[in-house]
């Protein structure tokens, strides 16, 4: 007996639901670096770690914001037509998983971006230090899309 096939897969319908519903709360590295590379204005990058981690090293543009901050009155500068990435270090840690949770019971449009900042320097993608947020706009995206 087959381990994979002994839960049948879903009718073909039923998958691409379910896919295109989980696409809808994540982003990975690659797609946000390609749109902070375009200088697409529709995302805005929030990095949900403490200040001394952001300046250490983080996305091109984004905004760091810890989760544990996030309250109206934080985010009342924020634009409700944008749409928030959320990341962290990685997939040991969850807070972009709180920092999209507090957004999104805010009112904001999240997704969360797959990996973190793991992910994003494992693809080879820029880092920004200090405490101003930077720019990726025009800078290259790291390794050739692997997927």
């Amino acid at each position: 007996m087959s381990s994979v096939l002994s839960f049948p897969p879903a009718d073909p319908a039923e998958t691409a639901a379910y896919m295109q519903a989980k696409l809808r709360f994540h982003a990975d590295a690659w797609d946000v670096a390609e749109d902070l590379s375009a200088g697409l204005g529709q995302i805005v990058v929030i990095d949900t770690r403490s200040p001394e981690q952001y300046a250490a090293g983080h996305v091109p543009g984004a905004l760091n914001l810890r989760h544990r901050d996030m309250d109206a009155a934080r985010t009342a500068g924020l634009d409700r037509r944008k749409v928030y990435i959320t990341y962290c270090d990685g997939i040991g840690c969850n807070g972009s998983t709180k920092g999209a949770y507090k957004l999104a019971s805010l009112g904001f449009h999240v997704k969360e971006m797959l990996g973190g900042l793991d992910f994003w320097k494992r693809d080879g993608h820029p880092l920004a230090r200090g405490l101003e947020p930077g720019s990726m706009q025009g800078q290259a995206i790291g390794i050739a899309c692997a997927c």
